[in-house]
């Protein structure tokens, strides 16, 4: 998963993504950072790693959070890692 820093992998008519949809965009408009949305039945890997977890929040390829974003931590881990 290449491109944006933030990846949020989530499935349709799930209601805590849609929750998570809206986390994501506050963290994007306080930080400039991008994210992306990958549905994970887009992909058989995704969907066996992270099914029963989604929705779930990548930083930089790496597990960030799952079921809920941590707005504040996920602002922080950005900032440090830059």
């Amino acid at each position: 998963m290449t491109g944006s820093r933030l990846t949020l992998l989530t499935r349709d008519g799930c209601h805590l993504c849609d929750v998570a949809r809206e986390a994501m965009d506050r963290v994007a408009a306080a930080t400039g950072e991008s994210w992306r949305q990958v549905d994970i039945a887009s992909d058989i890997e995704l969907e066996r790693e992270y099914g029963d977890r989604i929705p779930v929040v990548l930083l930089d390829g790496r597990e960030h959070g799952y079921w809920r974003v941590e707005e504040d931590r996920l602002r922080r881990d950005l900032a440090a890692s830059r």
